[in-house]
């Protein structure tokens, strides 16, 4: 008879999560571990909330090294690279910077959408399966710009994807402005957009707590408030999980940790170059307000989206290099209200507003680790960066063919750690 296997998963994001409603659902047994008194209480908790398989092209890329040079220090900036952050910076920035060529962009953008389109159908698949609630909202994104030249620069990059069968429509200020009315009293203020029909978004952080509740009500055991010490190793293959509280047996280890994932694996010989980009968000309630936008909309040029989640508004974004400081920036949630402000000056509730900040556990590539590690046993599924939403519950169902010895459905090369 043959024994149904144990994996233990490591991290209880929306990317562990996920991982272990997959591989219960294919007939293993599955143990989770999460440092947090609940699942997605991190990076998934208050973040931008959009499933964009639009936005699949890499922060690396041709032009970003001017841009961030040009912006080093500014508050304001879409892009901060903090003075401070930069000895810590050097190992991956300079793999970043190496990453920021023409060829190595689009290779990285073509991987990247693989998975977020297989992403955006299985997430699809999930939600028929279990019912969750999270506040979905399926109206599209819509990327505005303020000026012709930027989006003549975004154009290219749709092109791209479109013959890669994503969806899109060009759109006129007029246009953008019939597809949200919220958005016409500041007509003057945008040039043009893109709208891509086929992009949703939704509150990850309830996702996440629904699904985990669905998992432990099926038979996954999670162990919450548990850190994970170390992983031990007998004979090059996974033996154990040691964490502050016991040592668990495994044989089987998913590692889903995000930005603690290169730190846990360094000292089994895996490398994981992954830097924690730190973002922020505001979120409004709506209240009695009757100009909340339906259209989740993304400004290309602040690199700031506003989406309406349910009874809440969220404006999120901007990405800032800072190492692993969580210190909320009053002067980056400022500039978050202030963006807010500008497209919606008739919203009534000016001083509320909940304020958050995480960590965006990112790659030189903007390209998740998936797949084996040279340790018997031992699996990653992290890195997912500024899309761990967009990307979860395909990567969820990769990781779990892989596990359980199927062929996945999607071609994996460049996101595997032998092809890094």
């Amino acid at each position: 008879m043959t024994q149904t296997p144990h994996v233990v998963v490591l991290g209880g994001g929306i990317i562990g999560v996920t991982s272990a409603y997959h591989l219960a659902r294919s007939g293993c047994r599955v143990t989770l571990v999460e440092r947090q008194d609940a699942a997605g209480m991190e990076t998934s908790f208050a973040n931008g909330g959009l499933v964009t398989p639009s936005m699949s092209a890499p922060w690396a890329s041709p032009g970003l090294p001017r841009m961030l040079l040009k912006y080093l220090g500014r508050e304001g900036s879409p892009f901060l690279v903090r003075p401070s952050a930069l000895p810590g910076l050097m190992s991956w920035g300079l793999a970043f910077l190496a990453q920021c060529t023409e060829t190595s962009w689009r290779r990285n953008m073509e991987t990247t959408l693989r998975l977020c389109q297989y992403s955006r159908e299985a997430l699809g698949d999930l939600v028929d399966e279990v019912g969750i609630r999270y506040d979905a909202n399926d109206n599209g994104t819509l990327h505005l710009f303020r000026d012709e030249l930027s989006m003549q620069s975004t154009k290219r990059s749709s092109e791209i994807i479109g013959k890669l069968g994503v969806r899109y429509r060009v759109l006129d200020a007029d246009g953008c402005a019939e597809l949200e009315p919220a958005l016409g009293p500041q007509i003057k203020q945008i040039s043009g957009g893109i709208h891509y029909p086929g992009d949703e978004a939704g509150d990850a952080h309830k996702f996440t707590q629904e699904l985990a509740r669905f998992c432990a009500a099926n038979g996954v055991d999670f162990r919450y408030g548990e850190s994970v010490q170390r992983i031990e190793v007998d004979n090059g293959a996974v033996c154990a999980i040691v964490t502050d509280k016991e040592r668990l047996q495994a044989d089987t280890c998913l590692i889903a940790l995000g930005n603690q994932s290169a730190a846990l694996v360094k000292p089994l010989g895996v490398r994981l170059p992954i830097y924690p980009v730190k973002g922020y968000s505001l979120t409004f309630p709506v209240g009695g307000w009757n100009g909340a936008p339906a259209v989740p909309f993304v400004d290309d040029g602040r690199k700031m989206g506003i989406v309406r989640m349910g009874d809440r508004v969220r404006v999120a974004g901007t990405a800032e290099f800072t190492g692993y400081d969580k210190t909320l920036s009053a002067k980056r949630i400022e500039n978050l209200r202030a963006f807010f402000f500008s497209l919606f000056p008739d919203y009534p509730h000016r001083e509320d507003g909940e304020a958050w900040t995480g960590l965006r556990p990112t790659t030189p590539e903007g390209v998740p680790y998936l797949g084996q590690t040279p340790v018997q046993g031992l699996y990653l599924n992290t890195g997912h960066g500024h899309l761990g939403w967009t990307m979860s519950c395909g990567s969820a169902k990769v990781i779990t063919d892989i596990i359980t010895g199927k062929d996945p459905a999607i071609d994996l090369a460049g996101m595997l750690l032998q092809d890094r």
